[in-house]
């Protein structure tokens, strides 16, 4: 077993150095001057540390012992796949089948030639992201992040991975850095389902893509609260610029609603089609019950021609929700093809 100044290298990864604390079963070994924390099982003694002199009363020549010469770093083996990133952040239990008991280990797989400076952060609702883990992963190899105990999975709402990728000493493609963030559904965590086979383990685990083949996997929360409130803000800066849902001497004017997306949200970044799909049908359900009891009301909704998408979800809508509303393609003249006429009955 390693001990405290100890020499050691990794047995299943590139690197090593002197152990300078050890905490449970982790090892921080000094490379260069950083302190990488390693599974002690992962270390294999190169060089024992010198033990202590026993107090003598006489003085005994001094022995200065040869320091051996410091390695040459190796040089990384590159893949044929290898430049392009693929990255995974896996949660691996201590005992799959005892899932009741049981506490787990965070992973951080590279499986790419690139060097990873990387943070990993964890988020619980309500609350600002903490950095559980910020280091270097050299290429090709998994790292131990952090041993997680059944009453700290109430803090990983959220986990994310920030990263820049590089390599050293030659040149390479250059990648963007990347933060991808998923909402972690902690309960998995006791369900044996939840933990499946993964080409870079021996034993079930819960796994996250974080990039597959340079392509950043991102899994967006989307806070419907938030986005009702950017709605709210978007009609109230449009207010004067809009017609009117209603007026009051003027019973049956056609109203216009306009549903493509950057009239509804100043902005969709983080959305994904569907998202923005639901905004729009929420548009139109508003509009539509304000104004259900207005007999006669003419309703012009504008949702473009594209791919039809909308068209056919609205058409969708009126035909389960309001089946006694008249429905037509508003006027080519003043909408094109991209707009659809309903009449309240």
């Amino acid at each position: 077993m390693a001990q405290i100044g100890d020499i050691v290298r990794y047995l299943n990864s590139v690197g090593g150095g002197r152990i300078v604390k050890i905490e449970g079963n982790i090892a921080y070994v000094d490379e260069d001057g950083f302190e990488t924390p390693v599974m002690l099982r992962e270390c294999v003694v190169v060089t024992p540390a010198t033990p202590k002199a026993k107090e003598s009363k006489y003085v005994a020549p001094t022995i200065v012992p040869e320091q051996p010469a410091k390695p040459k770093p190796e040089e990384i083996e590159e893949t044929e796949t290898g430049d392009k990133l693929n990255i995974v952040l896996a949660y691996e239990p201590e005992e799959i089948k005892h899932l009741n008991t049981t506490e787990y280990d965070a992973y951080l797989v590279n499986d790419s030639n690139y060097f990873l400076y990387f943070t990993y952060l964890t988020r619980a609702d309500g609350h600002d992201w903490a950095t559980r883990y910020a280091g270097i992963v050299e290429p090709n190899i998994q790292i131990h992040l952090e041993h997680v105990t059944r009453e700290q999975l109430p803090d990983m709402d959220r986990v994310a991975i920030q990263y820049v990728a590089f390599k050293r000493d030659k040149e390479f493609k250059l990648k963007a850095p990347v933060a991808v963030e998923y909402a972690l559904d902690t309960t998995k965590f006791f369900k044996l389902h939840c933990f499946r086979d993964n080409v870079y383990f021996d034993t079930p685990v819960i796994a996250l893509d974080i990039v597959k083949n340079d392509i950043p996997q991102r899994s967006m929360v989307i806070d419907s609260s938030r986005l009702e409130e950017s709605m709210k803000a978007k009609r109230i800066a449009d207010k004067p610029q809009r017609r009117p849902v209603e007026k009051k001497n003027r019973r049956h004017e056609i109203i216009e609603v306009d549903l493509h997306i950057n009239q509804l949200l100043d902005t969709t970044a983080g959305l994904s089609n569907t998202d923005m799909l639901q905004v729009q049908l929420k548009e139109f359900n508003r509009v539509m019950t304000e104004n259900i009891k207005n007999k006669g009301q003419k309703i012009v909704f504008i949702h473009g021609k594209g791919e039809g998408v909308l068209r056919n979800a609205l058409l969708k809508e009126l035909k389960h929700k309001y089946p006694h509303c008249d429905t037509q393609d508003a006027s080519f003249r003043e909408y094109g093809f991209g707009a659809t006429q309903v009449t309240i009955r």
